[in-house]
């Protein structure tokens, strides 16, 4: 085992798999993934996989987690930041959103995306089957 591996963990993205806007950009993302540094958990399929790292479905669900390579939790942009420090072409984003204030911007912007995601996804999955299914993509 060389010193990188006794340092870091393997990243892990929660992910909400029934929604196709997100299903998209985690198909995008482990494309990139040539490594398989990050591991890929889709809480719609896999809801019980929250408990081992003591998340609250309903919490996962409103907004993006992601365990860093060090073993922190983190959510919204400081997630995606988290997330593009372990792919390739991303790893200079993930710098640049370092700069003083970035993150800041970007995590507002994301909560705002986030709560109107999130209403529109519990919305569609409690609407019944009368919905059509355009109506609930969330683009």
């Amino acid at each position: 085992m060389n010193d990188q591996e006794t340092s870091s963990e393997k990243t892990i993205m929660f992910f909400d798999g029934g929604c196709p806007l997100c299903s998209r950009e985690v198909a995008h993302y482990q494309r990139i993934d040539i490594h398989n540094n990050v591991l890929w958990l889709d809480i719609h399929k896999q809801p019980e996989v929250l408990e081992k790292y003591g998340l609250n479905y309903t919490a996962a669900m409103k907004h993006l987690h992601v365990k860093d390579s060090d073993g922190k939790m983190v959510t919204g942009a400081y997630a995606f930041q988290a997330l593009w420090k372990a792919l390739p072409r991303y790893h200079v984003l993930a710098r640049v959103a370092s700069f003083p204030g970035i993150l800041t911007v970007m995590d507002k912007a994301y909560e705002w995306f986030a709560e109107r995601r999130f209403e529109k996804r519990m919305a569609c999955a409690s609407s019944d089957a009368n919905v059509k299914q355009n109506s609930c993509n969330i683009e």
